[in-house]
């Protein structure tokens, strides 16, 4: 055999190796990760009769020293299970609510009431698994609030820690400081993460509305629309988006709300129907009318006169969030 011929079946062989050991690369990273969820099943604590439809898993730090440096592959589980987690309770909910014939439908930042006491944990080993796993941070920002405002912060927290450069969590964490009233705090917030090289420059503008007019609606409305432009996940920008909804049908209900008023003024009596204030409701910009008179809410459901036809309120077949 010529030294040509030798070399190329070292390199054959080589080849071979290489592939051999990827081999055994992918069947152990399968073997590791069914192992480890065969363990945590045999190995979760006893639970009480208020977790019996759930499962306890390992803590952040327990799963990484058995996920034999599959982190990354066992953050994609967790993550998984903690939006299976969520959807249970709220498909349970609305179930429950069908059944006792109510029509509301719990919203992604609104989960308060659904007992999801074990979404931080599950978020916690996520992001603990990969420090950069962006998306659990985000929906942790946005679902915790309403279950436990500190485990929200502490998230957040968490991932500004291991990611300093993400402006964006400091958008979220400010994004918390304002649910919470805190406008001095989430300006300061806004402030810090403006001056991260390459933050948007808005994230300034956010620090000066904070101090100025934290509670009004113009900067609850520029909130969802930069959470909507910004986000990747299509809950939470359903979510910005109807909380947008919220903002304009508020808007148009008190230009609504003025109308009645300017006429059981003229006519000492509520109107009976939208007939009674077509003419009115017509002049009013932006406002839109059905065939029958009756003006639209901005998810193209027809409002309803209540009390007595002096007030205006949301139909309960609208789908813009009631509160």
């Amino acid at each position: 055999m010529n030294k040509a011929d030798k070399n190329v079946g070292q390199s054959r062989s080589a080849a071979r190796s290489s592939t051999v050991a990827l081999i055994l690369v992918i069947v152990l990273g399968m073997i590791a990760v069914y192992g480890l969820s065969r363990w945590m099943d045999e190995h979760r604590p006893q639970a009480s009769s208020a977790f019996e439809d759930e499962k306890l898993y390992l803590t952040g730090a327990a799963a990484r020293r058995v996920s034999l440096s599959f982190n990354g592959l066992i953050a994609d589980w967790y993550w998984m299970r903690a939006l299976q987690y969520v959807g249970r309770k709220v498909l349970k909910h609305e179930s429950e609510q069908s059944h006792e014939a109510m029509q509301s439908k719990v919203q992604l930042d609104d989960l308060g009431s659904l007992d999801l006491r074990l979404l931080y944990p599950l978020l916690d080993t996520t992001t603990t698994l990969d420090p950069q796993f962006m998306a659990a941070y985000e929906y942790g920002a946005v679902v915790l609030p309403e279950i436990n405002v500190d485990d929200a912060i502490r998230l957040l927290q968490k991932g500004i820690s291991a990611n300093p450069s993400a402006w964006r969590l400091y958008h979220h964490l400010g994004y918390i400081y304002w649910q919470r009233g805190d406008y001095a705090r989430a300006s300061a917030i806004y402030n810090e993460g403006a001056r991260i090289p390459g933050a948007a420059p808005w994230m300034s503008v956010m620090s000066a509305r904070m101090m100025t007019e934290g509670g009004s609606r113009a900067t609850a409305r520029e909130m969802y629309g930069r959470m909507y432009e910004q986000s990747d996940d299509a809950q939470i920008k359903q979510m910005a988006a109807l909380r947008l909804m919220q903002l304009d049908s508020l808007d148009e209900r008190e230009l609504i709300r003025k109308v009645l008023n300017e006429y059981q003024s003229r006519i000492h009596r509520c109107a009976s129907s939208w007939k009674d204030v077509f003419a009115a409701l017509r002049t009013v910009p932006g406002l839109r009318l059905d065939q029958t008179g009756a003006p639209l809410d901005p998810s193209d459901t027809p409002y309803v006169l209540v009390k007595g036809g002096c007030d205006v309120d949301l139909s309960g077949r609208s789908l813009v969030p009631y509160r």
